[in-house]
């Protein structure tokens, strides 16, 4: 019978190797994931065989060569298994930005996207806009910057989001943008090609940019299923209610769809107030004077303003849940994860982190 015990290494967070006790002193034992046991089982029986019916030297070299022909095959099923590409799912990370006695390296963008919990968290509707952003900033200019295995995870959280878009037909509008600047950034990698780094084949990043314009090409052939409803509707919403309602949206372009509706929305989208509080919320007064429109009566036209003004300064984000950030624990995660922090009062290190603070925590 064999024995197993624990081995203790420097870096005590590590999981550790586990050691089976033989006649010929300890050997390193080296489990496989749940995927591959059925198929390990067989490749087990054979060495066994091998082992009791051969002499000293076939047992070693047969040992090896199982060895090896097992690591292939969980090499191979990962490689084919498009589930893997997501690799690990944390609700979160530890954030190392230099070596210490129990770390070594550091924590890169890649390996972050690698290792949250990024595939479930588009299927919660308060955290869909926050990683849509995150994938649009990293299409612009970190794309590059990305791991091979890093990049892959990207395409296949894209697919999904996709996907979702297609079947509920949540915000759609945000997806088309992210492929359009993903498109466009691609373009450019694949023209310079020799002048950037591209990790792959370019065949690969060919393939890719083609599944980006079938995606643009069936968000644009979207149509909106009508609901049939006898029951109360938008438009049956008394005047202050459907105000009250396009004051609460923060991006323009919201309240220009939502005034497609009915002639009654269009009137209130056209309010001068709404367009000035939303510039108001999203800009400083000093920004309003160097970019001052005004319409032909000699009032400021606050809604060519908001659009203006968007073009020069980055609009307020908002979003329904977000990561965070623990200063004390230098901890990236959800705030839902149940992050175990060891502070005295873990609420007054606790920081939101938006999708360009993400990306510049792991510029070093």
């Amino acid at each position: 019978m064999g024995e197993t015990m624990p081995f203790l290494g420097q870096d005590w967070r590590s999981p550790g190797w586990r050691w089976v006790k033989t006649e010929d002193g300890w050997k390193r034992f080296e489990p496989f994931g749940r995927a591959l046991q059925g198929g390990n089982s067989q490749l087990n029986d054979i060495s066994h065989s091998v082992i009791l019916t051969g002499g000293d030297d076939d047992e070693m070299y047969a040992s090896e060569d199982c060895e090896f022909a097992a690591k292939k095959r969980k090499k191979d099923h990962c490689r084919n298994n498009t589930d893997s590409q997501c690799f690990y799912r944390e609700n979160w990370i530890y954030v190392h930005k230099e070596s210490t006695r129990e770390r070594h390296g550091y924590c890169t963008l890649g390996e972050a996207f690698n290792r949250l919990d990024f595939s479930s968290a588009i299927q919660d509707i308060r955290r869909f806009n926050y990683v849509v952003k995150l994938l649009q900033l990293i299409a612009k200019s970190q794309l590059t910057s990305l791991s091979g295995a890093a990049q892959k995870n990207y395409f296949n959280i894209l697919d999904k989001i996709v996907r979702k878009v297609m079947e509920d037909h949540h915000n759609p509008r945000l997806i088309k943008d992210l492929l359009q600047d993903l498109s466009s950034t691609l373009c450019i990698l694949i023209r310079g090609v020799g002048k950037s780094v591209l990790v792959g084949n370019i065949d690969i990043w060919m393939c890719r940019l083609e599944t980006i314009r079938l995606w643009q090409q069936q968000l644009k052939n979207l149509q909106m299923n009508k609901q049939v409803n006898n029951g109360l509707t938008l438009s049956d919403l008394p005047l202050h209610m459907l105000s009250n309602i396009l004051h609460r949206f923060s991006d323009g372009w919201d309240i220009i769809t939502l005034g497609q509706v009915t002639p009654t929305l269009y009137m209130l989208s056209e309010d001068r107030q709404l367009w000035k509080k939303l510039c108001q919320y999203h800009f400083a007064e000093k920004q309003f004077c160097r970019h001052l429109i005004l319409s032909e009566k000699g009032h400021i036209d606050w809604k060519l303003m908001y659009f203006a003004l968007q073009k020069y300064y980055p609009k307020k984000e908002q979003y329904g849940d977000t990561l965070h950030f623990c200063r004390h624990c230098s901890i990236l995660f959800w705030k839902d994860s149940g992050h175990p922090c060891t502070a005295s009062d873990p609420n007054t290190c606790l920081t939101p982190v938006s999708p360009q603070h993400f990306i510049d925590l792991f510029k070093f």
